[in-house]
């Protein structure tokens, strides 16, 4: 049967089929051929055009792997670059914007059997942050331009600067409240000061009153001066008031206010999407790698692409890489040293002095570097972990 006419309704139907995507066992892509069903596909397969690409592709079968593989690779990174940017994306959802394109590199033309190997591939060649999920692979896009790098040049700049305009003025708001809680003291030890009535044996006691000679104003002014009505609303005399000294706690509350200001502006500044902090304590709350590990401690080794982590099992002393999502921060008993894992005292340490299982928070105390001995309430389980070996 030959082909229809060009312009006829079965060539035209032929062309609106041949339009969309077919299935992707029965296209070849050496002849660049879509097959529409299973007898075409094994026409082609013994045609004397497909015997001759086989032909060439046995020559130099690494050559043409390498180059449809390199082809595939730079259309999805290409597609993850304009279309997700540096966004945490499902590899799939990617994957399937990419063969949308009738003309795109088939998969099972390239190196890799499954989009799960090429994902793997790209993470270990640091071109993406690779991190497997419950709801499968997701993967950011790094961009290693030159504007993107300068961009992050001036970003950790700034964020330097920041922190150490942080530092001078937390140093600043820790001298205040030094100051007035020394000057504070000092009025309080001046107000304690009584001095005791000593009596030597049993002598009589002594006063020395002396009464001044009382002011006559009728020798001066007369008595005309004194009959004259002043008026109802003039005090007779004039009484002078000590200025009431301002209260210790009103400067105390603009110091607070203060620090809550600064806290916040810390909190917003540290308060990351991700936790995970070297040597610390977790556990593992995911069960799809079956009970042996589930809920079971372990100590987190390395921070992989800050969300991935690679831990050892305290119990077995197995290791395995794990994303965030399945691990969570072991709170230790009170006394016990804890790292700040976020928040606005993110990496520091401290040590864990109440515990409040009604609202699902603690009181820590930091332990080093400018704000030693500050204490912090209210800090969520979250935002802390049990430090290894502590």
């Amino acid at each position: 049967m030959g082909r229809a006419e060009v312009g006829t309704p079965k060539y035209l139907a032929n062309k609106m089929k041949a339009k969309g995507l077919q299935k992707l066992r029965w296209y070849c892509q050496m002849c660049e051929k879509q097959c529409r069903d299973e007898n075409g596909f094994k026409c082609h397969t013994m045609s004397e055009s497909h015997q001759r690409q086989l032909l060439l592709f046995a020559d130099s079968p690494g050559k043409f792997l390498h180059n449809f593989s390199k082809e595939f690779s730079d259309g999805y990174m290409e597609l993850l670059r304009r279309r997700f940017g540096t966004k945490r994306t499902n590899a799939n959802k990617v994957y399937q914007e990419y063969i949308a394109h009738k003309e795109h590199i088939h998969m099972n033309a390239t190196r890799w059997l499954t989009l799960s190997d090429y994902v793997k591939w790209l993470g270990r060649t640091g071109q993406v942050v690779a991190d497997e999920t419950e709801k499968g692979w997701f993967v950011t896009y790094i961009d290693r331009s030159p504007e993107a790098m300068e961009r992050q040049a001036k970003a950790e700049r700034k964020e330097k600067m920041e922190k150490d305009d942080e530092e001078r003025m937390t140093e600043f708001i820790e001298k205040q409240i030094k100051k007035a809680r020394s000057k504070e003291g000092e009025d309080d030890e001046a107000q304690e000061k009584y001095t005791e009535l000593k009596r030597e044996e049993e002598q009589p006691l002594k006063l020395d009153i002396r009464l001044e000679k009382k002011f006559q104003p009728e020798s001066i002014l007369g008595k005309s001066a004194l009959l004259t009505k002043r008026p109802a609303d003039q005090p007779d005399e004039k009484v002078f008031k000590r200025p009431k000294p301002v209260p210790v706690e009103s400067s105390r509350s603009a110091l607070d206010e203060i620090i809550k200001q600064e806290e916040m502006k810390k909190e917003r500044a540290n308060r990351k999407d991700y936790w995970l902090h070297p040597n610390i304590v977790v556990k593992f709350i995911s069960s799809s790698m079956g009970d042996k590990f589930y809920k079971q401690k372990a100590v987190v080794q390395e921070v992989i692409d800050k969300y991935r982590a690679k831990i050892k099992f305290l119990d077995s002393g197995e290791k395995c890489k794990v994303d965030q999502a399945h691990l969570e921060t072991v709170i230790p008993a009170l006394g016990k040293e804890v790292l700040v894992v976020n928040g606005a005292y993110r990496g520091s340490e401290a040590l864990l002095k109440k515990l409040n299982e009604s609202k699902y928070c603690v009181t820590i105390e930091i332990l080093h570097g400018p704000l030693k001995g500050r204490i912090v309430e209210n800090v969520q389980y979250e935002d802390i972990c049990k430090i290894h070996g502590t």
